[in-house]
């Protein structure tokens, strides 16, 4: 595993109170896991304004609570800004990576601009990470499962990629 350089990562979705503050929870954990903590930063956001200010969705805290991990982002939306901030820009699906593209200023913004599970070699070809806001808490497990898997990928890309000495 190689060394990594101080990293900043922002994960999207549309509201940011599902799918993006369960991976930046879920990142967060695998990062302390890996004594990463201090390498690494991570947020999370929305290509919305619907719940700026407000925290996770009920459905995505109990479930990761049940698998030992604290959620505590806050709703907030992406800004153009926020490129000047983060060096990857994880979106949960095609829909929040076109809205992400339509955002960026120029190439370097487009290329920081990544589907989530595209880090997840056994994603398939669907890349999308499925929004699990009007089904049942099956549904958010379910998604906990895609976004950990993804993580986990993410993790392996940056300690053995280009962001790594």
């Amino acid at each position: 595993m190689g060394v990594l350089v101080n990293v900043r990562l922002c994960f999207v979705c549309l509201g940011n109170i599902c799918r993006s503050p369960t991976a930046a929870a879920v990142m967060r954990h695998r990062v302390a896991q890996a004594d990463l903590g201090d390498r690494i930063e991570i947020e999370s956001a929305g290509t919305s304004s619907w719940h700026i200010g407000e925290p996770p969705d009920e459905r995505s805290v109990r479930e990761a609570l049940r698998r030992g991990i604290a959620m505590h982002d806050r709703g907030r939306r992406f800004d153009t800004a926020d490129f000047d901030r983060f060096h990857l820009v994880l979106a949960a699906d095609y829909d929040n990576a076109a809205t992400l593209r339509a955002l960026a200023r120029g190439p370097d913004d487009e290329r920081k601009v990544h589907l989530l599970r595209s880090f997840d070699p056994l994603a398939g070809g669907d890349l999308a990470v499925p929004d699990p806001y009007f089904g049942g808490t099956d549904g958010f497990a379910q998604v906990f499962d895609v976004i950990d898997a993804a993580c986990v990928g993410l993790l392996e890309h940056l300690t053995a990629g280009p962001l790594a000495e």
